[in-house]
């Protein structure tokens, strides 16, 4: 279904592990060809080898700093003539701690490799999808880009402008064939969450997902929707504080948590 509706080839940025390996994962069981992008070669390599072992696919692998302001192009060059008929933006830069404590270059760093590079990649790629007619666009977003998160300021900035560029383009392109979805996380025990040793703030905090799972429910809900929160508990969490919270107590309470998470 996938293959026949969008082409037989897709490019996911930010593939070598977690979410974005589940995203690779999931394309590649369903017979499409891959391009891989990550920084790191090796876990990215690896994966390759897996996919292709296992599915019979082609897959090959781009190794790029996301980060680059010349990324995106460089990405286009090394994919020149090829159809991309689903692109998925998983990459991300997370700094967790006080705003102060990066410096101006990290955050451009952050801003660069969150929203500069996969707007551009989006405007490459979307562009010939409107040509051809057809095309998917998949954008990971947050919810701690729902409202004011303290101590994950710039990361959550990002992720609110990727939702609300999904959503935007959703209307632009859902009657030419382009289909367009902002895919709204939350914790998801992909290695970097794990590495970053949260603490299980309370026991009414939403269950986390695995990778697997929010890459089925994306897919599930792609064509549909121009923007979802992944995980029945995320979901009911959100609507309490975005629907039935004053915006302050929202932002105060996802302050206090990410506080006691990471012992701030």
């Amino acid at each position: 279904m996938l293959k026949e509706k969008y082409g037989s080839l897709a490019l996911i940025a930010g593939a070598s592990e977690g979410i974005g390996a589940a995203y690779a994962d999931y394309l590649a069981a369903h017979g499409l060809d891959l391009i891989l992008l990550a920084r790191r070669p090796e876990p990215l390599q690896a994966l390759a080898a897996t996919l292709t072992e296992r599915y019979h696919i082609h897959v090959e692998c781009i190794c790029c700093d996301l980060a680059d302001p010349q990324a995106a192009e460089q990405i286009a060059q090394a994919t020149q003539g090829r159809e991309i008929g689903i692109l998925v933006y998983n990459a991300a830069l997370s700094y967790i701690g006080p705003f102060e404590n990066n410096s101006p270059e990290q955050h451009r760093q952050l801003a660069q490799a969150n929203m500069l590079t996969p707007m551009d990649l989006v405007h490459i790629f979307g562009k010939t999808m409107l040509a051809r007619g057809r095309g998917a666009v998949i954008l990971m977003a947050s919810l701690a880009g729902f409202q004011g998160s303290g101590f994950l300021a710039a990361y959550a900035a990002s992720k609110a402008f990727n939702r609300i560029l999904a959503e935007s383009l959703w209307y632009e392109w859902k009657d030419r064939g382009v289909d367009v979805i902002a895919c709204c996380a939350g914790a998801t025990s992909t290695p970097n969450f794990i590495h970053t040793k949260p603490e299980k703030t309370s026991f009414f905090a939403p269950r986390v997902q695995t990778p697997e799972e929010v890459v089925n429910e994306c897919f599930e809900r792609l064509g549909h929707q121009p923007s979802f929160v992944t995980g029945t508990g995320n979901k009911i969490v959100s609507f309490i504080m975005q629907r039935l919270m004053p915006r302050r107590l929202a932002i105060t309470i996802m302050g206090d948590t990410t506080r006691k998470m990471y012992r701030l």
